[in-house]
C-alpha cells in the first residue's frame, strides 16, 4: 500500500514560489507514475506535473516552464518547485501514483494512490 503525506503548501504573493514535498512510502517500481494534481473549488482536477521510473518528466501547459517535479529517491521524496506562481495557480495540490498516466490527462479519473492535499494560496 502506497503512502502519500504532502506538505509545504502556504499563502504566497503573485510572482512567489513555493516548494511542495511528498514523502512516499510503499512504493515500489510497478507504480510507473508519481506526480502531482491540483483541484480548485468549482474547476475540474488538473495533472499538473508527472515523473516517471526513468525520470522522465511532463507538465502540463499551464504550468511549463514554471514548475519543476523532482525524485529524491534516497529520501523517498517527491518535490514539486514553483515559481512565477500566479493567482490561477490557487487549488489544493495533491500527490498521486499509478500505474498509468489516465488520472493526469482525464479530469475525472482518480488516481491509484493520493495523499490528503496541500493548499496554495495565490494571491495578487
Amino acid at each position: 500500500q502506497v503512502q502519500l503525506v504532502e506538505s509545504g503548501g502556504g499563502s504566497v504573493q503573485s510572482g512567489g514560489s513555493l516548494r511542495l514535498s511528498c514523502a512516499v512510502s510503499g512504493y515500489n517500481s510497478g507504480y510507473t507514475f508519481l506526480g502531482w494534481f491540483r483541484q480548485a473549488p468549482g474547476k475540474e482536477r488538473e495533472g499538473v506535473a508527472v515523473i516517471d521510473n526513468a525520470g522522465s518528466t511532463t507538465y502540463a501547459t499551464s504550468v511549463k516552464g514554471r514548475f519543476t517535479i523532482s525524485l529524491d529517491n534516497a529520501k523517498n521524496e517527491l518535490y514539486l518547485q514553483m515559481s512565477g506562481l500566479k493567482p490561477e495557480d490557487t487549488a489544493t495540490y495533491y500527490c498521486a501514483c499509478d500505474a498509468s498516466l489516465t488520472w493526469f490527462h482525464q479530469s475525472r479519473a482518480r488516481p491509484r494512490f493520493m495523499g490528503q492535499g496541500t493548499q496554495v494560496t495565490v494571491s495578487s
